[in-house]
């Protein structure tokens, strides 16, 4: 599906960014792979480590739609991945969350049709779900809107879905860095921000692996959400530095005891597969489809109307054990 295929990355130099690229060039044999971001210290490092023939750098911010409009030039395939993520920051810096979550979502969506593009991938955050923060909230809007646009498309090709799923471990600004930062620098203990905290894990390649199956399972306004562990914050501190007490500091601005990704109020749009759950649309579409069945050939079924996939309820946690084997596979 990727061989011969133009694909482009908006903020291609983050950690899913450079991963996604590796893993397209490993595996298949695109012709190019675009990289826009508009960081140009972190393009000219990626370019140091990813130097094929077929990569593409192109300085731009989702904010600017002409130039997204000549980025997608020729491209096959969109993952949009840019965003401001960091809730405290986007609590203190409001209007800058929204110019590049929101009217950068609108900008990307424009860009694609302009261009005629096949086929467009958003990457959400289990923060969009019943959202309390600004970050989230954002990240709703976008997602309402690359379902929309599949409407705004009119007769046109162009299909835009939703991937939505939880923290990445060993991402930039997780908080497996931060804690191993803490520990190399002699720290006497770990912050903890409540005892209770629970978040949904996916590592890099899980995150990519299932962005990419997304493309084949597409059919466009859906929103897919991947079946995934929880783990706990003690756990994650337990299976870091057992020998190190931890320090509660309370909750930051803007964050939940627990994340969602399967609201309850939207258990009757919900679909569950083997490995995944799809989140139907709640407008109706000028072609119908069917969610519960996409093109890979899997079905899916009705999930109950008290439905809600959170990660302080999920069935699959996390054990101290599995979290080291998890943090010894980042290194």
């Amino acid at each position: 599906m990727f061989s011969d295929k133009s694909i482009l990355i908006t903020g291609g130099t983050g950690s899913f960014g450079q991963f996604c690229a590796r893993t397209l060039l490993a595996r298949y044999h695109p012709r190019k792979i675009i990289v826009f971001s508009r960081d140009e210290l972190k393009q000219f490092e990626m370019q140091q480590l990813l130097h094929a023939p077929q990569m593409r750098y192109f300085i731009g911010d989702v904010r600017d739609l002409q130039r997204l409009r000549q980025a997608m030039r020729g491209v096959d395939l969109v993952i949009h991945a840019a965003a401001l993520k960091q809730v405290p920051a986007a609590e203190y810096n409001p209007m800058e969350c929204i110019k590049t979550n929101v009217h950068g979502a609108e900008n990307v969506i424009q860009a694609a049709l302009d261009n005629n593009v096949d086929s467009v991938i958003a990457l959400s955050t289990d923060k969009a779900a019943s959202p309390i923060n600004l970050y989230g909230a954002s990240k709703l809007a976008s997602d309402k809107l690359f379902v929309a646009a599949n409407n705004i498309a009119g007769g046109q090709p162009t299909r835009f879905a939703v991937v939505r799923y939880g923290n990445v471990a060993g991402s930039r600004g997780s908080v497996i860095p931060f804690f191993r930062k803490l520990i190399d620098e002699g720290a006497a203990a770990l912050p903890i921000t409540d005892a209770r905290m629970t978040r949904f894990w996916i590592t890099l390649q899980q995150g990519v692996d299932f962005v990419l199956k997304g493309f084949a399972r597409m059919q466009g306004g859906e929103i897919f959400v991947p079946k995934i562990p929880s783990a706990r914050i003690t756990d994650i501190a337990q299976a870091m530095a057992p020998q190190l007490p931890m320090q509660i500091i309370g909750i930051r601005p803007g964050e939940k005891l627990h994340e969602v990704m399967c609201p309850r109020d939207c258990s009757h749009l919900v679909s569950e597969f083997d490995d995944h759950f799809v989140i139907a649309p709640t407008i109706r579409f000028t072609h119908p489809v069917d969610y519960a069945h996409n093109p890979l050939g899997e079905s899916g079924r009705e999930v109950g109307c008290e439905f809600e996939y959170s990660s302080g309820s999920n069935p699959h946690f996390l054990t101290v054990d599995e979290i080291v084997e998890l943090i010894d596979s980042l290194t």
